[in-house]
């Protein structure tokens, strides 16, 4: 994983509730055993119409947030089955920062594996940002170290976050390299087992 600490970026202001995964990454897409190459179905059926033309109301398809790598939405994201595809195609389209008053737990935990930084502000916080976005283009810097969301116009928010996740944010630890950090230790236990 590409390490996180500050990303600065106009957010891509997704006024929705109740974002479920199979908006994120529709079942149809989940064909690919690689991580890779979903970005281009993330939010597919509100992107596209049945004829596969853009939506040009759809916020994704405007310019102005092209190279967005902020999403904010709204409660309970990433909701519904548990498929990791949803964290993928986030991360593949050019998301490194989801903000939102709430995720479903399954979602979360997801994004910090795929180096992803999931970020809960309150719901208050969160229209507010929107309401920026939605407005004018409204450009955010996180800095994961501080544990900060600064806007533009200098408003500032703080946010929480497990001290281990954002160890492996920081630092671009997987799981696997996490377990190689370990990889002197594991393996005079395992000469030592040999031995017996």
């Amino acid at each position: 994983m590409e390490p996180i600490n500050i990303i600065s970026s106009v957010i891509t202001p997704l006024d929705r509730k109740n974002i479920d995964t199979d908006q994120i990454i529709s079942k149809e897409f989940l064909k690919r055993i690689e991580r890779t190459g979903f970005g281009q179905y993330l939010f597919y059926h509100w992107r596209f119409d049945a004829e596969g033309n853009e939506n040009k109301d759809f916020v994704l398809n405007k310019l102005e947030f092209k190279d967005s790598k902020i999403l904010v939405a709204q409660d309970n994201f990433g909701c519904g089955s548990s498929r990791e595809h949803a964290p993928w195609a986030i991360l593949d389209y050019g998301f490194n920062v989801v903000i939102a008053p709430s995720f479903a737990d399954i979602f979360h935990n997801n994004c910090f594996k795929n180096g992803i930084l999931p970020i809960k502000l309150t719901e208050v916080e969160c229209d507010e940002i929107l309401a920026k976005g939605l407005e004018n283009p409204y450009k955010l810097e996180v800095i994961l170290e501080a544990q900060t969301v600064t806007g533009e116009d200098g408003a500032i928010y703080k946010f929480s976050i497990d001290p281990y996740y954002k160890e492996t944010l920081l630092n671009g630890w997987d799981e696997i390299a996490l377990t190689f950090k370990y990889e002197e230790q594991i393996a005079a236990y395992e000469a030592e087992r040999i031995a017996f």
